[in-house]
């Protein structure tokens, strides 16, 4: 039997409603549940293929994390952040690791590097 790995980081977060405008409306995530209890609330966000956390939660994890989201397009996902109102600090580039990137920063300081791997460049699995 194979082993499934399913990681899923969990970004800090100072304020829910402002970042869930961020993720939701601005990074077209859904909101999956919400659990809301002192001292503070802890979400699973999710687009096709992917999940986060964001935690209110001190003790959770520190703020300013580095996320990277694989997938198919980056430029495709740069033309749907700006149509929803988010600008990346940079647009799609291109790697010399391997990856097509561009770089978004939410309300609380995460870097959310949203790459998708150039064609012929070797990844290690």
């Amino acid at each position: 039997m194979q082993a499934v790995q399913a990681v899923v980081p969990t970004l800090r977060i100072a304020d829910r409603e402002r970042s869930r405008r961020f993720y939701v409306d601005g990074m077209g995530f859904h909101v999956d549940w919400e659990w809301k209890n002192e001292p503070g609330a802890f979400l699973q966000l999710s687009r096709p293929g992917m999940r986060l956390y964001l935690s209110e939660r001190e003790g959770d994890c520190p703020p300013g994390a580095l996320v990277h989201l694989y997938v198919h397009d980056v430029d495709a996902w740069q033309a749907e952040l700006l149509t929803r109102g988010i600008l990346a600090e940079h647009a799609p580039v291109d790697r010399p690791w391997g990856n097509r990137e561009m770089l978004v920063r939410d309300p609380d300081g995460n870097k959310i590097c949203i790459c998708t791997p150039l064609a012929g460049a070797a990844k290690e699995v």
